[in-house]
């Protein structure tokens, strides 16, 4: 059964750094490009960042653009979110999702997999 597992979500300071694993497993993650959005209490699921299947390609929310950093290791079936200068409005559960094209963060339905979340609190 194809499943997304995020991790590495924590309590960070702002100006803070961390780094989200999302881990496949029941399925190979190098022919999917994979997604990373967040959710944030009373708000909608917000895109924030994609990555092609070779990582030739990566596109970032403006909201994020010069701070978040998406990867992927194909052999370790994981992709990363690698987020620095972290601000208080980047509170949010963050979950990962396999699509099979980087062309937009919606509709939602273009994302097949998703994970269950990882919460990132930022807050001194």
């Amino acid at each position: 059964q194809p499943q997304l597992a995020e991790s590495g979500g924590d309590l960070v300071q702002p100006g803070g750094s961390l780094r989200l694993s999302c881990t496949a497993s029941g399925f190979t993650l190098r022919y999917y490009a994979i997604g990373w959005f967040r959710q944030a209490p009373g708000k909608e699921r917000e895109g924030v960042s994609c990555i092609s299947t070779s990582a030739g390609s990566t596109s970032y929310g403006d909201s994020v653009k010069g701070r978040f950093t998406i990867s992927r290791d194909n052999g370790k079936n994981t992709a990363y979110l690698q987020m620095n200068s972290l601000k208080p409005e980047d509170t949010a559960v963050y979950y990962c999702a396999a699509t099979g094209t980087c062309t937009g963060f919606s509709p939602l339905s273009r994302y097949y997999y998703w994970g269950q979340g990882t919460q990132v609190t930022v807050s001194s």
